[in-house]
């Protein structure tokens, strides 16, 4: 197996390595190789980076596209803003996923080896975070004897997502009980300064069980299977053992600097925007929020006859093909991809959405209004604009007591948080997404992706017991968790 040296002062190239001139360039080349005799602090850093990298390009080149953010344009062929979905589509994010993987499983061995118990509870929690983004887009994956071939096992056998679920749950409800927030971890952390800030291991638990919220509100049609009522129960009304997020500022996430080694990962800011447009459902989303970042996260579109300036018009996403454009769309601001900018892991507003709808469905007490507003308004404060006084007389932005209005609002939040969107679409049907003529797959959202060509190819035996479990490999073969 190859062998790979993990430090900060490589951090530098491992991020360039990320950076690719063709956005939509799913594979991500990193240097995957590993340490002989591994030590926890120092594989930390280059995991977060990393992963963090990998899931904001998954945010730009896959879920912009599918949960109509943003579009290729002009674009009258097959595109993932029409549902074209290939094996292909995740192979990159698979195999970066797993690389790292690895990389996260070498540390908590480091971590046990050294009785580090903050290490082994980290571990555990970017553990639940990698491989719950994995199943989630796949279904059924290797897990329990995933990243073994140092015990033999190079055909690893593919496990439920329902065994994954329960697995990381339980390992998350094990990794709360191990932080000891008295103390500083050894070396650089990324998400929480836990080096030197006295609340970064405590953010860390935070991290944790909001993690754990998470997974436990994608589940919760299953309950019953697993008992995901009583665990979420559990969690809110033990607020000392079970602290969760309480503002932005313990968001878990990335501050891109550009500071060497914590650069863009898009090199170049202007592929960004080539060959794009902003969709017209996000953009008409915030103009009808009266949104204060519309500046922020558009440019404007022109009058192709006068050039003239028409404020924020998108294109639609799936348009038909042959459609005559009058208008140059908006497109994505540039400054999205450049330096500052903070990568989104799991966001305060996220959670406040999460408590809102389980409010609202009788799950835990308190007022589903109030954890509503609090999600609406982190969600602009996250990127440091400015909530208006009057915002939430918005007939739009105003709560309704409705899911609906929950989940366009958990949409709009969780902007470039990987491909949350997507599973959130999948799990409860919203938002609404309109149909504009254009689509495949009979407009049908996919339900998931296809199996890269690897694992079928690699490990065929396991692959085709995986595809009978699962119904078949196809993006219209529903999850575990989404199943009627």
């Amino acid at each position: 197996m190859k062998k790979i040296l993990l430090n900060i002062a490589l951090l530098a190239g491992i991020g360039f390595g990320l950076v690719s001139c063709d956005r939509n360039l799913d594979e991500i080349n990193v240097d995957g190789s590993r340490i002989s005799d591994p030590v926890a602090s120092k594989l930390l850093v280059p995991i977060q980076y990393n992963m963090s990298a990998i899931n904001y390009m998954r945010a730009d080149d896959f879920t912009f596209d599918i949960m109509q953010v943003s579009l290729g344009f002009p674009n009258e062929g097959n595109s993932l803003s029409r549902y074209y979905i290939t094996e292909n589509t995740g192979a990159g994010f698979w195999n970066n996923s797993y690389k790292w993987l690895m990389q996260i499983k070498d540390m908590r061995k480091a971590a046990e080896r050294d009785n580090d118990a903050n290490y082994t509870a980290i571990a555990m929690v970017l553990n639940a975070w990698v491989y719950s983004n994995l199943t989630d887009t796949y279904g059924d994956v290797p897990f329990f004897e995933a990243s073994s071939l140092d015990e033999g096992i190079a055909q690893p056998k593919f496990d439920s997502q329902k065994d994954i679920y329960v697995k990381l749950l339980d390992e998350l409800k094990a990794a709360n009980s191990l932080f000891v927030t008295t103390k500083t971890l050894t070396g650089t952390d990324l998400f929480y300064k836990a080096e030197s800030d006295v609340n970064g291991i405590l953010n860390w638990k935070k991290f944790c069980n909001s993690l754990s919220l998470r997974l436990l509100t994608r589940i919760l049609s299953r309950n019953g299977e697993v008992n995901v009522h009583a665990r979420i129960q559990e969690i809110i009304n033990n607020p000392t053992t079970y602290p969760i997020f309480q503002s932005n500022a313990e968001t878990a996430k990335l501050n891109i600097t550009g500071v060497a080694p914590l650069l863009p990962p898009i090199a170049r800011p202007q592929d960004f925007t080539t060959s794009r447009a902003a969709s017209e459902f996000f953009v008409e989303t915030l103009k009808a929020n009266n949104d204060p970042r519309m500046a922020m996260f558009f440019s404007t579109a022109k009058d192709l006859a006068t050039n003239a300036n028409i404020g924020y018009k998108g294109a639609p996403s799936g348009y038909n093909p042959g459609t005559v454009f009058t208008y140059q769309p908006s497109n994505l601001n540039q400054n999205l991809a450049k330096a500052p900018l903070n990568i989104l892991i799991l966001p305060y507003a996220e959670l406040q959405f999460i408590l809102s709808e389980l409010a609202l469905k009788g799950i835990i007490s308190g007022n589903a209004q109030t954890f509503y507003e609090n999600g609406v308004k982190a969600t602009i404060e996250q990127w440091g604009a400015t909530v208006p006084a009057n915002y939430f007389a918005n007939a739009n932005v105003a709560y309704n007591g409705t899911l609906e209005r929950i989940m366009l609002q958990k949409y709009v939040s969780l902007f470039f948080v990987d491909q949350q969107q997507w599973f959130e679409k999948r799990r409860t049907g919203f938002p609404v997404l309109p149909n504009n003529g254009g689509l495949l797959n009979n407009g049908l959202l996919p339900s998931r992706l296809m199996y890269p060509p690897n694992p079928r190819v690699l490990n065929t035996a396991n692959y085709q017991a995986a595809v009978q479990q699962m119904g078949g490999d196809n993006i219209n073969v529903k999850v575990w968790w989404n199943k009627p």
